[in-house]
């Protein structure tokens, strides 16, 4: 198993069935019924027909909604507001929390060579 996999885990079929529960869609896409139900509130693309009793029935196109929805933000490091800018298609700048750690490390690093560039010139430092 590669190092991708590993991170990235498989996500079952989706059966051919018109209307999954919230169990159901959940299940196939690897998060609890209270994330799809927040999830919900946050993406106007989510929208489950709803019956008796306010029991939520998706859809096939849901449960792909919920998994690029999933992926965006666990895998691509999306905030849930840079995964709803990018599902509307608005051309804004969204930072990945990867790209913010790796500008962190390269700065940290920098700083890391400054120092050890100043001890070697014997400067002190207060």
């Amino acid at each position: 198993m590669t190092e991708a996999n590993k991170s990235k885990p498989e996500l079952p079929l989706i059966p051919e069935k018109r209307y999954f529960s919230i169990g159901e869609a959940a299940a196939l896409c690897a998060v609890k019924p209270h994330v799809l139900r927040y999830w919900e509130q946050e993406f106007s693309q989510l929208k489950p027909d709803k019956r008796r009793g306010n029991r939520r029935y998706y859809q096939r196109a849901d449960v792909i909604m919920i998994r690029k929805i999933r992926e965006l933000l666990y895998s691509e490091g999306y905030t849930i507001e840079g995964a709803r800018q990018t599902l509307t298609g608005k051309k804004t700048k969204v930072l990945h929390a990867e790209t913010r750690k790796t500008n962190l490390r390269e700065a940290i690093l920098d700083l890391e060579q400054l120092l050890e560039s100043l001890r070697s010139h014997e400067i002190q430092i207060l």
